[in-house]
């Protein structure tokens, strides 16, 4: 008899239990039992011809901030785990995985309060790159990426404020992908900066990601179809996206945008909101007074037991009024609808997702150094959230041992054009190949 989920859940468990690998810190809340039911319930019913729609039998994860009836939720922290109250319900996207078959098999590790595209937690331990254990993963969802490529779960669920899905995915070799903020609730989602905050998901194809999302959206789980090429309006974003590139990703991007010209109509384009984003980032942008104002009680009570580098970020945002963040948010307003006309030039606009490859643990040991990579990986990011856009992390690889992520952008409330461009795009990275289907099984890299 097939037990196709069973042996998935089973592989992913074993995974998480490798004393050779990084399940451990990948995964801080392992729900073997609950898995292991989900799974056989899930294969009884593909027995039986009958199934709950794409994602019933998959393995999943979910990011450590989402709410599990019963369950602290964490969010990272070591506080949060001593001091707050248990969750009374499951987030309602955590309901909607469950109704939709998916196998939660465990929760993922992250930043802390998710407030860093890095990934270190030094609470819990940070899982080491697929690619080089040496190095970081990125962040903020961190675990859920690593657990993805190591074979633990085939979607990983996380949360992106600046880039938390696109920059692990980017640094680990996945697809990652940020849809437009309202799209998915962030109801029984952990806070950081409500105007900026979005649920995403990270995977090995763009197809598997679509899925995800029409779940966790409620929307319509038809597998996503390519886009046509032929027609289709690419734009190269310049300027401060390309600058202080690392030679890996100078190589590969020059690469690529002369790939990309030979299959699609390319230009460059200069976007002038920038400079909208540029001036409220300079005043001090929104998402540290709004994480300050949510954590404020929190880190005058437990403020020593927070990762340090995080309370610093948090605190940058304590002097500012709320005036002023209104006058920010208003700025914000005017900025999106400046950038909402690119999109009636270009269907898409490209840029390299990080400025640099996973850095190693070892250059982060010093505050500034890890202060200006941290820069580097939320610069290009953090675009797609300010402006409210819907977006996309494609794995550039190409034999190479440090992955990094081609981004694409697509317009407000375009999510469902956007992963349909973005599934052609992915079919020429791969030569014309089709990208992994799910539960296929995923081979374990080397340790």
């Amino acid at each position: 008899m097939s037990q196709r989920s069973r042996d998935l859940t089973e592989q992913a468990l074993a995974r998480i239990a490798a004393p050779d690998g990084e399940g451990a810190r990948s995964c801080l809340t392992v729900y073997a039992e609950a898995a292991r039911a989900a799974a056989d319930a899930a294969d009884a019913r593909a027995r039986a011809g009958q199934s709950l729609g794409p994602l019933d039998g998959v393995v999943i994860t979910i990011k450590d901030l989402f709410d599990v009836a019963g369950e602290v939720t964490r969010a990272g922290s070591a506080v949060l785990a001593r001091t707050a109250a248990a969750a009374s319900d499951d987030a309602p996207t955590v309901a909607r995985l469950r109704a939709a078959g998916a196998v939660i098999v465990a929760k993922t590790n992250m930043t802390e309060f998710a407030f860093s595209g890095v990934g270190l937690n030094p609470h819990y331990g940070t899982p080491g790159n697929p690619n080089d254990r040496t190095r970081i993963p990125g962040g903020s969802s961190s675990g859920g990426a690593v657990a993805c490529a190591d074979g633990i779960g085939e979607i990983a669920i996380g949360t992106d404020t600046g880039g938390s899905t696109r920059i692990p995915a980017a640094l680990c070799g996945l697809v990652g992908w940020k849809p437009t903020a309202r799209r998915v609730s962030n109801e029984g989602v952990h806070p950081l900066s409500p105007s900026l905050d979005s649920v995403g998901c990270m995977a090995h194809s763009v197809a598997a990601c679509a899925l995800a999302d029409a779940v966790l959206a409620a929307d319509s789980c038809e597998p996503v179809v390519p886009a046509s090429l032929s027609g289709l309006r690419i734009g190269l974003l310049s300027g401060v996206v390309l600058t202080e590139l690392d030679a890996h990703v100078a190589q590969r991007w020059q690469a690529l945008v002369s790939r990309l010209s030979r299959a699609v109509r390319c230009e460059d384009v200069q976007v002038d909101a920038l400079s909208v984003m540029e001036a409220v980032n300079g005043r001090g942008g929104i998402a540290p007074p709004e994480a300050y104002a949510l954590h404020r009680d929190l880190l005058a009570a437990h403020g020593d037991g927070v990762d340090p580098f995080v309370r610093s970020r948090m605190q940058g945002g304590a002097a500012r009024s709320a005036e002023d963040v209104r006058e920010c948010l208003a700025e914000r307003a005017r900025g999106c609808e400046l950038f909402e006309r690119v999109f009636d030039t270009y269907d898409v606009l490209a840029l390299p997702t990080t400025a640099i490859v996973a850095p190693t643990f070892d250059e982060l040991r010093d505050e500034a150094r890890l202060a200006a990579k941290n820069r580097l990986l939320l610069r290009n990011t953090s675009i797609a959230n300010f402006f409210d856009l819907c977006a996309v992390s494609l794995p550039l690889q190409d034999g190479h041992a440090l992955p990094c992520g081609l981004m694409l952008f697509g317009k407000h409330g375009a999510d469902r054009a956007l992963l349909q461009r973005a599934a052609a795009i992915e079919g020429v990275l791969n030569g014309g190949r089709a990208p992994r289907s799910l539960r296929s099984g995923v081979p374990r890299p080397p340790l």
